[in-house]
């Protein structure tokens, strides 16, 4: 077992955290002192999370097992289409481990059968209720009663993998942040088989190699987004079969592209019918007690992560998704919600003392740190990735280093930059200092997840950057050679906030499905107060497929971009060295590896022969955002080739002057020839 050292490396590496030493030791001997509680100092944690393998419905060689851990229950029956829904002593589960509170019952091969709706009725001191299992591993709804039930899944032939393991290519890691029910063109609910028939396509030939899947857990209402989950082990039904997703995640691996989950385990829907909520007449039974049960800001329970039982399970759940499913990792949502006993609520995080005066919950900070250890044992090269707002320190350095062992953590401040800089700046005091100061401010020693806006800002009541850009006049001047002032403007700020934000991760990049190509509107689920409606919980592939809209020339320029920055090896890795910044010409340029990024998002001023130090040699323009073929002007001539111009004072340095012209917004690529 390891020791915690006498002085972490996150210490080391950030002088600033030396008065805090003592509370950020204690964190990493919780962590280790938990982990050998649980694992008795004999097995991994990959082995101790494997209660998915125990609970729940269980297919054994010869008939079938049962099992729940409710410790305050005092009878439990399995009812559903095998006894007509009735309690029948057959199908009583007993008590088997009274100090633990877990109940057992074992079924003959012929007593249930593929396809049985069941559920637990489950008496408790002075109550009854039926409920789903907590370990339930498919839900299904009733088309017309709307009433959930568990199901019992053994088809014949199960699918099959192709691929045992699928180690995910992070280099850098591009994300495409996908939901597989507003995937579909059709005002309806997509389908685990149309988004492998329809979109892994599209995600391929964009150039991505990761997805990141919304919405998986099952969750009663759809229009949570998928962050009401009610079960936990079950894949949601509504897109199809656990089957389909397995063949959705086994093609994407074929095809390359590796997978992760948005995982919920910052808080569970508040259903009793359906989910955790008062499950066997205790409902702090998985939940916090007191004042820490609900969440004030998401109406939902707040799980216990001080209980065993519960780690048990939130871990268990982690290793299932992978064993199960094949999952390479996950983005764990709500990371600062977990992490304070206020859930981060009115707070600006101003100072390292923020997050180190006693109000950090450390049994959920434990619990984060064993999920990311063990979902590494499971698989080396899995990716976590935390979505924090509060830049807690070391939630991305490794465990041993001190820190929670995220792979990434999501760079949250970039797109609420974006969004304050075009709702309160004109574009004559958009300064590229401060632009860059924003898409390069982080630890050195956590690698982040850069993103110009995600699902979030796609929400009703919000506005995605192209519609904050160009609003209403999408809908009148998208057409080819029908564009506007507004539109020109929209398009050109559009790809330039996305290259300088792709092109400063230390990590990987997101994207938000559809947002590649200016998607059009906001993003509203089918809810009471739109009259049940899918208008807008759905993609408008045919917009970027059209030839005569604009969009395609956005969605051209997204993939333009991604195959350059995946070409080459470690670019994510590598330095970024600033050239030059002049906020009243708002000019930026920066150098990584052999490319030079040259920004000029001056609203009406172009530049001639303006001169950039950078190695000497001769550079070939790799990108344009004013292309022509990215629905630009076409201003400068990018077929030329451009040699530096020698100067004496450099060349020592082995520098010289790079003279390019610049049109006004817009940016350029130039990558340096090899001798």
């Amino acid at each position: 077992m390891e020791k915690t050292s006498s002085r972490l490396n996150m210490i080391a590496n950030d002088p600033w955290l030396e008065p805090y030493t003592v509370a950020i030791e204690g964190r990493h001997r919780h962590a280790l002192d938990k982990e050998r509680e649980l694992t008795e100092g004999k097995r991994s944690l990959a082995d101790f999370a494997t209660g998915y393998l125990y609970f729940g419905l269980q297919k054994l060689k010869k008939g079938w097992a049962f099992r729940e851990w409710a410790p305050s229950a005092v009878s439990i029956f399995m009812i559903g289409d095998f006894n007509g829904w009735r309690e029948e002593e057959k199908f009583r589960l007993d008590k088997i481990e009274r100090d633990q509170g877990i109940w057992e019952l074992y079924l003959e091969e012929s007593d249930i059968k593929h396809g049985d709706l069941y559920k637990l009725k489950v008496y408790w001191k002075d109550g009854e209720g039926e409920r789903i299992p907590a370990w339930a591993k498919r839900v299904v709804q009733d088309e017309n009663t709307k009433i959930f039930s568990a199901q019992v899944w053994n088809p014949s032939q199960g699918y099959r993998f192709h691929r045992n393991v699928f180690r995910t290519a992070v280099d850098p890691l591009m994300i495409y942040e996908a939901h597989i029910g507003m995937a579909t063109r059709e005002e309806k609910v997509g389908t685990y088989n149309e988004f492998r028939e329809q979109v892994l396509p599209r995600i391929k030939k964009g150039g991505y190699n990761c997805i990141q899947l919304m919405g998986i857990q099952e969750h009663p209402y759809y229009g949570s987004f998928g962050y009401h989950v009610s079960n936990f082990f079950a894949p949601s039904s509504r897109f199809g079969t656990p089957d389909e997703l397995k063949r959705l995640i086994d093609t994407a691996h074929l095809m390359g592209i590796g997978v992760i989950m948005d995982i919920v385990h910052s808080h569970a829907v508040k259903n009793e019918l359906e989910g955790l909520g008062n499950f066997a007449g205790d409902p702090n039974q998985y939940f916090y007690q007191g004042d820490r049960h609900e969440h004030p800001a998401w109406d939902s329970l707040c799980f216990d992560y001080g209980k065993n039982e519960v780690l048990h399970f939130l871990l268990s759940n982690c290793k299932y998704w992978m064993d199960e499913y094949h999952f390479d990792g996950f983005r764990f949502d709500g990371v600062t919600s977990m992490l304070y006993y206020n859930h981060g609520l009115g707070e600006a995080y101003t100072n390292y003392g923020d997050y180190y005066n006693g109000a950090q919950d450390d049994n959920a900070i434990c619990y984060l740190t064993l999920a990311n250890k063990m979902i590494h044992q499971v698989n080396s090269k899995a990716i976590t990735v935390a979505e924090e707002v509060s830049g807690m320190p070391g939630l991305a350095a490794p465990f041993e280093n001190g820190g929670y062992g995220f792979d990434y953590r999501m760079a949250m401040n970039i797109p609420d930059y974006w969004i304050k800089l075009i709702k309160e700046k004109v574009d004559e005091d958009w300064k590229p200092s401060s632009m860059f100061w924003e898409v390069t401010n982080r630890r050195k020693d956590e690698r982040t997840v850069s993103y110009a806006e995600s699902h979030d800002q796609a929400l009703v009541g919000d506005k995605t950057i192209i519609f904050r850009l160009i609003d209403a006049d999408m809908y009148w001047h998208f057409r080819i050679g029908d564009e506007n002032y507004n539109v020109h403007r929209g398009m050109a700020l559009h790809k330039m906030i996305r290259l300088l934000t792709a092109s400063t991760m230390n990590g990987g990049y997101l994207n938000f499905m559809g947002n590649e190509f200016g998607h059009p509107e906001w993003i509203d689920f089918p809810r009471e107060g739109n009259g049940w409606s899918y208008k807008y919980a759905r993609r408008q592939w045919d917009l970027v497929d059209n030839p005569n809209l604009d969009y395609h020339y956005l969605g051209d320029f997204d993939s333009a971009m991604i195959h350059l920055l995946t070409s080459v090896d470690n670019f994510e890795r590598s330095e970024i060295i600033e050239i030059w910044h002049d906020d009243s010409d708002q000019i930026l340029a920066f150098r990584r590896k052999r490319m030079i990024f040259v920004f000029n998002f001056h609203p009406v001023r172009s530049f001639t022969d303006y001169g950039f130090l950078v190695p000497e040699g001769d550079y070939d323009v790799v990108l344009n955002t004013d292309s022509r073929a990215f629905g630009g002007f076409g201003f400068a001539d990018d077929t030329v080739r451009h040699f530096t111009v020698p100067d004496p004072l450099y060349k020592h340095q082995r520098k010289g002057w790079l003279k390019l012209y610049v049109p006004a917004r817009s940016a350029v690529v130039l990558k340096k020839n090899r001798k």
